[in-house]
């Protein structure tokens, strides 16, 4: 290492990395071609599932893309390929497709596994960045993953390769997974043990807010009890609205407020003025036995972030807002 090289301020050298592999990326959506769509069609078409394969760091490539598929809706697992030489391989069936990854196309035990899948009846496809190697001359369909350079300064440590074939291989997850029409429901489904799935699993009634939790007013009521209730009820931005009988006829929300504040008037006038005058009309509800992923559906359709829930006379019975299901911090998967 030269003298130059070692005295590099360690800032420079990182934000050198993450050009190069920025440049990487930016590089392959531009070669990014029908050959993607005909890998995403030929996973869609199989009656099996996803093997995916590769050595090293491709092997950990590998090993995250078959985690991602899976999750998401695409059936598939990793398959080291030197184990399947020696015994492994019987998990392999025709109707299934090989997912090979690597950079040189020339690893030994990954091609050598590629042949004896092909045997069985499986189809192939190659992540690569090499296309004239012996891996992308024989599989079905081949993805170019080639780069200008790798990262580090001896240009053979996996970095830029490896980080072009984890993004190529969430291209395809994410693509299945919109083509499958997979949505909250079924990624609550998969994830029963994290904390999104477990959420997403409950029903509205498991964590709707109901009794002195429930921001409520009559119609009756003044614009200023309503604001009042909005607020001293953990400030969900919205209130609900009721008849004589309890019936739900309406809501207040904070945009309902901007939007009062702007009428022609004095805001006291205003606020003492009956709720019936300036709520919403037809809100809005779900169901109490309706799936949490339901109602955060409807609430992104909707552009809103609370629901009211009614009982069988239409009566006012609970509301969920978003973050009884999603939480208040930032949410992470």
């Amino acid at each position: 290492m030269s003298m130059k090289a070692k005295n590099r301020n360690a800032l420079d050298i990182g934000r050198d990395v993450l050009r190069i592999e920025a440049e990487a990326l930016l590089a392959m959506i531009e070669r990014l071609d029908e050959s993607f769509e005909n890998a995403v069609g030929a996973i869609l078409s199989i009656p099996g599932k996803v093997i995916t394969t590769g050595l090293g760091k491709s092997g950990i490539v590998a090993r995250k893309t078959a985690s991602t598929l899976a999750s998401t809706g695409t059936p598939a697992f990793f398959l080291h390929p030197v184990e399947a030489l020696h015994g492994d391989l019987g998990i392999v069936a025709k109707g299934d497709i090989l997912l090979a990854i690597s950079n040189s196309g020339e690893n030994d035990e990954v091609l050598n596994l590629l042949e004896a899948a092909k045997k069985i009846g499986a189809k192939s496809l190659s992540l690569t960045g090499n296309l004239q190697s012996t891996l992308a001359r024989n599989t079905d369909i081949t993805l170019d993953v080639s780069i200008a350079r790798e990262a580090c300064p001896l240009g053979v440590v996996p970095t830029a390769s490896t980080t072009a074939a984890l993004a190529l291989g969430d291209a395809l997850a994410i693509a299945l997974m919109e083509k499958r029409d997979f949505g909250r429901e079924d990624f609550a489904l998969f994830h029963p043990g994290g904390r999104l799935g477990r959420r997403l699993s409950l029903r509205v009634r498991d964590i709707m807010r109901t009794g002195e939790k429930l921001p409520v007013v009559s119609e009756s009521d003044a614009l200023a009890d309503a604001l009042r209730e909005m607020t001293e009820r953990d400030n969900l931005g919205v209130v609900l609205v009721v008849d004589e009988g309890g019936a739900l006829t309406g809501v207040v929300t904070d945009g309902d407020i901007r939007r009062i504040a702007r009428l022609e008037g004095t805001w006291e006038e205003k606020a003492a003025g009956p709720v019936e005058k300036f709520m919403s009309r037809n809100p809005k509800t779900v169901d109490a036995d309706s799936l949490a992923s339901e109602a955060v559906q409807i609430m992104e359709v909707r552009g809103i972030t609370s629901l009211a829930i009614v009982d069988g006379k239409g009566r006012a019975a609970g509301i969920v807002h978003l973050h009884d299901i999603l939480g208040r911090g930032k949410f992470t998967i």
